[in-house]
């Protein structure tokens, strides 16, 4: 048998010289027709395992050696195992071009043998081990004197070993690609070399029937193994360091998405050059790992599963997933040719959200109902609320509610826009409703706590609280949302309630002291407008606890109830004057009243300017004694007050004696035709009674 050693050593598919055999010492072969077991009496076949751990450890004690290309073989850059005696020409035929060649030399030299075989396969030289069984099978099937003397039993018994070997290592593809890649490309090239012979086995017409092991199949083999590592992979959790406060669906899921991201890297960088265009490897490993991750989603979104688990496992199929990994710089150009579908089917998809969003919706109403009761019991503590910037706050309230409100509808949007959309719909009716019963507790307090050491503090908090509510509403909410309009109405009660119950002791205070004007027929009434000024700026001082913008709007309530009750004065047709001498001085004192108001008014904050023109309009009227001008005063001030009417001109109009029928008559007649039916949003005289 050694004198075949010559055709190995000087032709396509040679060995090196004087290499180690796998089976020690019983290195000669007696018999070529014996079997296989027959020649190796003296050590059985190992099984799989134990060829697996043999070469793991022989790996571990001499990695190069073991993976490195002999002298006389190496691996071409097509994947074709040659001589290094070779020319770079015959190197390009390429195993067809090998075979043939060596076919031909079969004429003269002997096949190898059995034993030859299994030398390259303990020295891992596993793509020539391929191609020396590729010859024996053609040397049998020729059914040549030199095939004929081994037996198909033999071959097959080292094909086992050889797809042991080969499929052992493929298991470990993404392991190996970066620490034994030699190793890795020895098996891949051996995968390569049977594939190629089933293709050429297949191409023949009619298909040899000596080959009745042909078709081997081992591309279908290759993706069972694939398949068998991907999953051994993704179950071993193990891989994946704890995070803290996960469950455990969400570290399996960590994992998972972890594993997958990492490995089909390794696929993209390492392994996937290995194999020739038609493998497909990358799209067969991510369709692997994508059909075993969507199946561990499925089943998890079928149980049942916890609150926070439902958000993660959504999380992962609407944002991690199709986001962070599938957009990854490195996969995205892969991923977007394999074109994986989501983790999730549609219908358990919106199954799970819908738990989702009654979950969440349940919780923030729960927040905001704690959140309430929490704030009523602060309203019965003894104990001022505390100052910022020196305003009374209460903003705690406002602050937990709107972050309840804020924080789930930024993680429903953290797992997709739609979903978000969907719980801020939601949640958008429970700010409203939350606002109507705080409100109902807010006047509760007011109308039963009134002897309450800190009456007046608690209710300016409570006004101020609103501001937080009102500015959320404006920011986030869209103009056309009936929600929107809800929320703002209701605050708007709660503050001008408020203003109400603080104003009442001022104007109680004040309506005395209006009085007077008429008392005294408006003689001394530059000192009665000084005490209503006086008696104001006390209070006024009072409210600078309020937020800007609700003390100017408090101060402007105030500025509208001092012109109001002015006019109220006028229309009590208790003065009556005959001479334009005395409606002259009449008119004087008014002006100068007005003036004194709305410098007093404005030095205060106020910003209703279109307060300023009521008193001096209706003191030129008084002033003016020709019909046509009163009229024209009378229309504009009509223009600028259009819900002024009959009855307040006419008991306006009394304090001109000197009027006939006629002419009030005709002044009464030209304010119907010119008032404006549509009323402003500030109205002055619709709030003025006249008996």
């Amino acid at each position: 048998m050694m004198k075949m050693l010559p055709f190995f050593q000087s032709g396509p598919i040679g060995i090196r010289n004087g290499s180690e055999g796998c089976i020690g010492a019983n290195r000669q072969l007696e018999n070529p027709a014996t079997s296989v077991a027959e020649q190796i009496p003296a050590r059985p076949e190992p099984s799989g395992d134990e060829i697996w751990s043999r070469d793991q450890e022989k790996m571990s004690e001499r990695p190069e050696a073991a993976c490195r290309p002999s002298r006389a073989s190496s691996i071409t850059s097509n994947g074709s195992c040659t001589s290094a005696g070779d020319s770079p020409e015959k190197g390009k035929k390429g195993i067809k071009g090998i075979l043939t060649s060596a076919l031909k030399k079969m004429k003269k030299t002997k096949p190898p043998s059995v034993r030859q075989v299994l030398d390259l396969l303990e020295e891992q030289k596993l793509c020539d081990a391929a191609q020396h069984l590729i010859v024996l099978e053609k040397s049998r099937s020729s059914k040549s004197e030199e095939g004929l003397n081994t037996s198909q039993q033999d071959i097959e018994s080292v094909y086992e070993i050889l797809k042991h070997k080969v499929f052992s290592i493929l298991k470990d593809s993404v392991l190996l690609a970066k620490t034994n890649p030699e190793l890795l490309q020895q098996a891949v090239e051996a995968l390569k070399e049977q594939e190629k012979e089933d293709q050429n086995y297949m191409s023949e017409n009619p298909p040899d029937e000596n080959m009745q092991f042909r078709p081997r199949k081992w591309k279908e083999l290759w993706m069972a193994t694939v398949k068998e590592s991907v999953e051994a992979r993704m179950k071993d959790t193990s891989r994946t360091p704890r995070t803290e406060n996960l469950s455990t669906v969400g570290q399996n899921l960590l994992h998972m998405g972890k594993t997958m991201k990492e490995d089909l890297t390794v696929v993209v960088k390492y392994i996937k050059q290995l194999y020739p265009p038609e493998f497909n490897v990358f799209g067969i490993y991510a369709e692997l790992y994508h059909n075993y991750f969507a199946s561990q989603a499925k089943e998890n979104a079928e149980s049942h599963l916890e609150d926070k688990d439902i958000y993660l496992l959504l999380s992962w199929v609407h944002n991690i997933y199709p986001k962070d990994m599938r957009k990854d710089h490195v996969l995205a150009e892969e991923l977007e040719k394999v074109k994986l579908g989501s983790l999730l089917p549609s219908s358990l998809s919106k199954e799970l959200e819908k738990k989702y969003l009654d979950s969440e919706e349940a919780a923030v109403k729960n927040s905001l109902s704690k959140c309430l009761d929490k704030e009523i019991q602060r309203w019965k503590e003894d104990q001022e609320p505390e100052k910022l910037n020196g305003h009374f706050q209460s903003e705690l309230l406002a602050i937990f509610v709107i972050q309840s409100v804020y924080s789930g509808q930024k993680r429903a949007k953290d797992i997709s826009v739609a979903v978000g959309e969907e719980l801020s719909h939601r949640l958008s009716k429970e700010l409203p409703a939350f606002l109507r019963s705080y409100k109902d507790a807010f006047e509760d307090f007011k109308e039963k706590s009134r002897k309450h050491r800190y009456y007046r503090p608690i209710l300016i908090a409570n006004i101020n609280n609103c501001w937080n509510f009102r500015d959320y509403a404006e920011k986030n909410m869209a103009e056309k949302d009936d929600n929107k309009a809800s929320i703002l109405s209701t605050l708007s009660d709660i503050e001008n309630s408020g203003f109400d119950v603080l104003l009442q002791q001022l104007f109680a205070q004040l309506k005395p002291i209006y009085k007077k004007f008429t008392e005294n027929k408006w003689d001394s009434s530059n000192e009665i407008m000084n005490e209503i000024i006086k008696t104001t700026s006390k209070h006024i001082s009072d409210f600078q606890t309020l937020k800007d913008p609700f003390y100017h709007a408090i101060v402007e309530k105030i500025h509208a109830r001092l012109v109001k009750e002015y006019i109220v004065r006028l229309l009590k047709r208790k003065v009556s004057l005959k001479s334009p001498a005395q409606q002259q001085n009449l008119a004087q004192h008014i002006s100068k009243n007005a003036a004194d108001l709305e410098a007093f008014c404005t030095s205060k904050g106020s910003q209703a300017t279109w307060l300023n023109s009521a008193l001096p309009k209706l003191a030129e009227i008084i002033r003016l004694q020709d019909l046509g001008a009163i009229k024209i005063e009378v229309a504009t001030l009509a223009t600028t007050y259009p819900d002024i009417r009959k009855r307040h001109l006419e008991a306006f109009l009394h304090i001109k004696a000197n009027l006939s029928r006629s002419e009030l008559k005709s002044i009464l007649g030209y304010l119907a035709d010119t008032t404006v039916s549509t009323l402003p949003g500030a109205l002055l005289f619709s709030n003025i009674n006249v008996s």
